[in-house]
């Protein structure tokens, strides 16, 4: 028995210091790569302003098709000049995949399908209309199209290999612009309360239209960037949550613009967020910093802290550049309004991942007294400091090889 409680103690302490999916950082940078070539300047611009990079960057086995400033050219004006519609189009030309030189030599006679971010996004009507089609051409090189445009010709083809990272990050650059009919299609945001209330979100959506100021708040914000964080109808029956029918009309305006940050940030670049980074601004914050909000990531788990609960970030309702919407599980009440409800029923702390047991992390500083431009860090600053060595991804496994070795001896 002592022999047996040795090793589960062994096991337990090696699960304990092994890394978790979840805990995985990327090893690129796309934006970072691109600033060394000023030949792809327009391409990196677009990335970093729909924020298609933080999507890029926080995945594995990633394959981005890039453009020269002259081709990119081609591609804005193909969309318009919208930004949605480029957001659908640099998630076309990212594939979900790992493609280097060597693997296009390994093609297969005929097409290879390709996944692509523009189908991770839920953007396609189906798996085949947002796919990238491959093939070796005949007269040497490859091609690339988009799985739903017609007839047999790749307008597109790679004209260089820019980055190779084996198994994780490749740049090659293509000739032209991959698109098909619909790409550009992006949904229409003229009425957010529309859009709420087929998101579940029908009591928020009726307070945002008849609370005198809110909406109109909202769409001032939308021309720059906003992030809506909805309560679903359920979360104003829940425990906890106030009676809004009898709050002061100042009090539930602040409430409401309490639940919108004035800036772009889909999930993906919420999720880079971290707790002890400064707080996001909401459309009710002060210069003295009241009524900010900071977000908690754990892994692909986000919620948003006020200081008197945490609510968790659940569906994305619309992501449309340079407007994004959520549900969120529980109405997000600022300390500013509900510290009683603080002092009276504080929740219960989570507790920590056996990881965070080990370190102890720095306290978040104070929000900043002024306001600030922009809520997201630039997506070069963002990932200087992220980090994947193999050596240290080595030691992990022979941490878990080793304590598997020693609960098999012991337990002979």
């Amino acid at each position: 028995m002592a022999s047996v409680q040795r090793a589960v103690a062994v096991l337990l302490l090696a699960c304990s210091l092994a890394p978790t999916a979840t805990a995985w950082v990327s090893a690129h940078n796309i934006t970072a790569f691109l600033n060394g070539h000023p030949e792809y300047k327009l391409y990196n611009k677009y990335l970093t302003e729909t924020r298609v990079c933080d999507e890029i960057n926080t995945r594995a086995a990633v394959t981005c098709l890039v453009l020269t400033d002259a081709v990119m050219a081609t591609l804005v004006s193909d969309a318009g000049d919208e930004l949605g519609a480029i957001k659908n189009a640099l998630r076309l030309h990212s594939l979900l995949d790992y493609w280097d030189m060597k693997k296009l030599r390994a093609l297969p006679d005929g097409d290879t399908l390709t996944d692509t971010f523009y189908q991770a996004a839920g953007n396609a009507a189906s798996s085949h209309v947002g796919g990238v089609k491959m093939a070796k051409l005949d007269g040497g090189g490859f091609g690339f199209k988009a799985a739903a445009s017609t007839g047999d010709t790749y307008d597109a083809t790679v004209t260089k290999a820019l980055k190779q990272t084996q198994y994780d990050f490749a740049v090659l650059e293509i000739s032209a612009p991959i698109e098909f009919d619909g790409l550009f299609d992006v949904p229409n945001i003229s009425n957010v309360t529309k859009l709420l209330e087929r998101a579940g979100c029908k009591r928020f959506a009726a307070l945002v239209a008849g609370t005198t100021g809110v909406l109109a708040a909202y769409q001032g914000a939308m021309e720059k960037g906003i992030t809506l964080f909805a309560p679903s109808d359920d979360a104003f029956m829940a425990k906890g949550a106030p009676n809004v029918d009898k709050m002061a009309h100042a009090d539930l305006v602040a409430l409401l613009l309490y639940h919108a940050v004035p800036s772009y940030i889909p999930r993906a670049s919420l999720k880079l967020l971290k707790s002890a980074a400064r707080p996001l601004r909401t459309l009710a914050s002060t210069a003295s910093g009241q009524y900010n909000v900071s977000v908690v990531a754990r892994g692909d788990d986000v919620s948003l802290d006020t200081g008197v609960r945490k609510c968790r970030v659940a569906d994305t309702v619309l992501d449309d550049t340079p407007v994004c919407m959520y549900t969120v599980d529980k109405l997000m009440l600022p300390v500013e309004l509900f510290a009683d409800a603080l002092a009276a029923a504080p929740e219960p702390a989570e507790a920590p991942s056996p990881v965070e047991a080990l370190s102890t992390s720095p306290p978040a500083p104070p929000p900043a007294d002024a306001p600030s431009s922009e809520e997201v860090e630039p997506a070069d600053r963002k990932h200087k400091n992220l980090k994947a060595s193999s050596a240290t991804a080595a030691a992990f496994r022979s941490i878990g090889a080793f304590a598997a070795a020693v609960c098999s001896f012991l337990l002979l």
